[in-house]
């Protein structure tokens, strides 16, 4: 290791004080604990460049305590920059298929996210495999708890990762390729949560600058340089058409959206938010995935007084479980609002019906928490969102 770990715990300081150990001496400590065991990273349905470079970070570390990882996701990588970086770095996942035997892990990881936005949170609770870590720089959502919880109101979930190798959980060789890319990752994870460093806080600046000297810059540039789809075009254009723009806030739904291009939504989110005195954009659309639709959304703000995960909590509301459909963090958020039986309306002239009144309904209560009327939908009733989740 680069340094030497201070131990787990409470130690007195010189004058008497009691103070905490680091996260990194703890996360050792328990990884320790744990030797031999087989655990799954679990990541997001649609991991990010944060996640799925954090996600790795782990992996590698935990090996070191002769921990095996493997990275599992339910639903689909399909941003161009996302499918660069998992093929162009050659970081190891799995795509859950239904019947896989969840029980062969003894423990699962959350990173990046604290199980709401993971359908296998439910699949691993199913099969009796409890958390064993969080580490995520959202807001706290209370969906799991664990043994070890790392969760900071921080930039990105890579500059945790970062940390903790720089504290001597990994020590990274400029001679050994895996550890370059694994660098690399971390750097466009960074990038990408922070829209290129323009929102990079002290600690992400800290954390690129470490990073710098071990990062293959060609191919983080290779990554950055892929261009957007035929179909992601498509969206923003449905997006920029359909967009309502009030108070500084620009809110479009963009309809029905392949279930691989669900990843066209925070894109045409971030495309809208560029556009002159808009502070906000919200975009959103209804997505399908085998016998199961649901509305997915996605949010972007440069207002640094606007709260993503406040908003869309006030704004849409939970299940009558508790559950809240939306959240986030500094600068962007996303919700999931499941449709129950009307998935299975199939008939062309009530799924045109069907858009319309889940657009009118969304759209209405985004703008009374803006608080402003949407003239058009005075049909919609403006009580809560109630939806049929099964």
């Amino acid at each position: 290791m680069s340094r030497e770990l201070k131990p787990v715990g409470e130690v007195k300081g010189k004058s008497g004080d009691v103070r905490m150990m680091s996260k990194s001496a703890e996360m050792a400590a328990l990884l320790e604990k744990h030797h031999g065991e087989k655990h799954a990273i679990v990541l997001q349905d649609y991991p990010d460049p944060d996640a799925l470079s954090s996600a790795w970070a782990h992996k590698m570390i935990a090996a070191r305590y002769g921990i095996d990882c493997d990275i599992v996701y339910e639903g689909r990588i399909s941003h161009q920059e996302n499918l660069a970086l998992v093929q162009l770095t050659d970081i190891e996942i799995i795509r859950y298929s239904e019947g896989d035997d969840l029980k062969t892990y003894q423990a699962t990881v959350f990173i990046d996210n604290q199980g709401t936005t993971a359908k296998l949170t439910d699949l691993f609770e199913a099969a009796g495999v409890s958390p064993l870590i969080i580490v995520d720089h959202h807001e706290r959502q209370d969906r799991i708890s664990s043994e070890f919880t790392d969760i900071r109101k921080i930039g990105a979930t890579a500059t945790i990762y970062t940390e903790y190798i720089r504290e001597g959980l990994l020590e990274l060789n400029k001679s050994d390729i895996q550890h370059v890319r694994l660098a690399t990752a971390l750097m466009h994870g960074i990038r990408s949560e922070t829209s290129g460093l323009v929102r990079a806080r002290e600690e992400e600046m800290s954390a690129t600058t470490f990073l710098t000297r071990f990062v293959d810059h060609s191919m983080l540039e290779d990554i950055l340089s892929v261009k957007r789809s035929k179909q992601v075009m498509d969206v923003i254009r449905e997006a920029l058409e359909n967009r309502e723009i009030r108070e500084s806030y620009s809110i479009s739904g963009v309809g029905y959206i392949r279930s691989e291009d669900r990843d066209s939504i925070p894109q045409a989110a971030d495309f809208l938010l560029t556009e002159e005195n808009v502070h906000t954009a919200i975009v959103y659309g209804i997505i399908a995935k085998g016998d199961r639709e649901m509305v997915v959304g996605s949010m972007r703000t440069s207002k640094v007084t606007l709260n993503p995960d406040e908003f869309l909590k006030e704004a849409l509301g939970a299940t009558e479980t508790g559950r809240y459909y939306g959240g986030g963090r500094r600068g962007a958020g996303g919700f999931e609002i499941p449709i129950g039986f009307l998935a299975a309306v199939r008939d062309d002239d009530m799924k045109r019906m069907k858009w319309r009144l889940y657009d009118e309904l969304i759209k209405r209560k985004l703008l009374e928490k803006i608080g402003v009327q949407d003239t058009a939908a005075k049909h919609v009733n403006t009580g809560p969102l109630r939806v049929d989740e099964t």
